[in-house]
């Protein structure tokens, strides 16, 4: 193990932290959900601290199986603690992440594992033998538990969603009042506490949100009992996004929390451009570099939405039938392609995909999507337009947020939720996705040009999300009453 992490010793954690005197706290403690989706954000976030104040402390915590992804996505400043996972009969042992699960029909079983990491983390809180105690602790919403354990031990807590507040404003819209059954399917409908122009329709409701009016479901009955008070009552929310694009829902977002709490927009959250921890076993990148400029279109659907192999068939014949250059990442192990794809037809990886990498390639004009918002942030710094092709959970807000907000892509005609896109609208759309000279294409360029200037202005020298950093830590420290007095 790292010299930086330390193992729990009779499930408790510890870590010896040089925290300063005088009531000035400058120890930060980082708690992601075991997802990568909702880990690399925070990773990052911890980088960044660590980067731009050199008087923090930071911690990560982590459980023993993901140890060696989060430290290689860590500086040797951050340390970084174990905390042991809990096992329960029906779960796995060793698996600690929901990319490990062996089926998405064990995603609940491993929640309830999580909310039993609390005594874990109260014994590791109880180990921090420093004073004054800590500045901050920064959870994922799914660990609820988190927010009774740092205020017993009177630490703020800062809740991170790793959604947009665009999308976090209508979710929690839709949770307090759900809407009423519309006169027509398809119909839009306004959302409470939203700007006026922003509609949705049923379609685009998020599956857990549709069921919460069954007190009985059991995801309804975990968001309920295990996160919604918790998250309320959090004295901020850390949003992996940027004013420029998402500066017009902060107050919707806002409105839903006790006690004045902010939206804290620190975004993009992703590695520097120099970052090397991206790996490239499939050899995608020498695979761009024999494409011409702008001719590749670039396929992935994430590590957590099924795709059916009726699905895959018809995306594999719109694809050739396009007569575009395809880079895809298909996560079936079972399926095969029913059409010949020769290399300079197409190149279909199996493994892990750099996509940050793939996405900045000057090779790459297109992306299709399924919009989760690390993907979709990731297209906006990489200034490439997007055909959206949403599947689960918040995707459908996030294709809403990328077509009709910020303007950068056009969405797939799915027919609703379970049918099978077939090769003839697939084909269709993707041509119109990678013609840069049609006027569809230009829009969508001309829109991503602005949105990654825009991405690269936030998180420069005097950016608007790094501004909000240095702020949330001078008001987190005004907030016990303690003034920085180095400044």
């Amino acid at each position: 193990m790292a010299a930086s992490a330390n193992h729990a010793t009779n499930g408790a954690a510890t870590v010896n932290g040089e925290l300063s005197d005088s009531g000035y706290r400058n120890h930060v403690i980082i708690f992601p959900f075991m997802a990568k989706s909702h880990t690399l954000p925070l990773l990052h976030f911890a980088t960044l601290l660590s980067a731009h104040h050199s008087g923090l402390h930071v911690t990560v915590l982590t459980t023993p199986a993901n140890l060696a992804f989060a430290r290689a996505h860590l500086p040797d400043s951050v340390r970084l603690v174990a905390l042991p996972f809990p096992s329960l009969p029906s779960l796995p042992a060793g698996v600690e992440s929901t990319d490990a699960l062996p089926s998405m029909s064990l995603y609940l079983t491993f929640l309830r594992a999580t909310t039993l990491l609390r005594d874990p983390f109260a014994a590791f809180m109880a180990s921090l033998q420093s004073s004054p105690p800590p500045l901050v602790l920064v959870s994922d919403f799914f660990l609820g538990f988190t927010h009774a354990v740092a205020a017993g031990a009177g630490v703020r807590r800062v809740v991170y969603h790793g959604m947009s507040c665009f999308s976090m404003a209508i979710c929690k819209s839709l949770a307090a009042s759900p809407p009423r059954q519309q006169d027509g399917v398809g119909e839009p409908f306004h959302v409470s506490r939203m700007p006026g122009h922003v509609t949705i329709t049923e379609e685009e409701v998020p599956s857990a949100l549709a069921k919460l009016a069954d007190a009985d479901d059991p995801m309804t009955r975990f968001l309920i009992e295990d996160v919604g008070v918790s998250d309320v009552r959090s004295w901020g929310v850390l949003v992996n996004s940027f004013a420029a694009v998402d500066g017009d829902f902060v107050a919707a977002v806002e409105s839903f929390y006790d006690d004045g709490a902010r939206a804290w927009l620190v975004g993009p959250l992703l590695p520097a451009a120099d970052d090397t921890s991206e790996r490239d076993e499939e050899g995608c990148l020498a695979w761009l570099d024999e494409r011409a400029p702008g001719s590749v279109v670039y396929v992935s659907f994430g590590t957590q939405a099924h795709v059916t192999d009726e699905q895959l068939d018809e995306l594999a014949r719109g694809l050739v039938q396009s007569g575009h250059p395809f880079l895809w990442a298909v996560r079936s192990d079972t399926w095969s392609p029913t059409v010949e794809v020769g290399p300079d037809v197409g190149h279909i990886v199996r493994g892990w995909v750099p996509q940050r990498s793939v996405l900045a390639h000057e090779s790459v004009g297109g992306f299709v999507s399924h919009c989760g918002w690390n993907s979709t942030l990731e297209s906006l710094v990489a200034g490439k337009p997007v055909l959206a092709w949403p599947m689960i959970a918040e995707q459908h807000l996030n294709a809403k947020y990328v077509v009709d907000v910020v303007g950068t892509g056009e969405r797939v005609n799915s027919g609703g939720s379970g049918a099978v896109v077939g090769r003839t609208e697939v084909e269709e759309k993707i041509r119109r996705l990678m013609d840069a000279d049609g006027e569809a294409g230009q829009r969508m360029r001309a829109r991503a040009a602005w949105a990654q200037q825009a991405a690269r202005s936030a998180v420069s020298d005097g950016g608007t999300s790094l501004v909000a950093v240095e702020t949330l830590v001078e008001e987190l420290q005004k907030s016990y009453g303690v003034v920085d007095k180095s400044k």
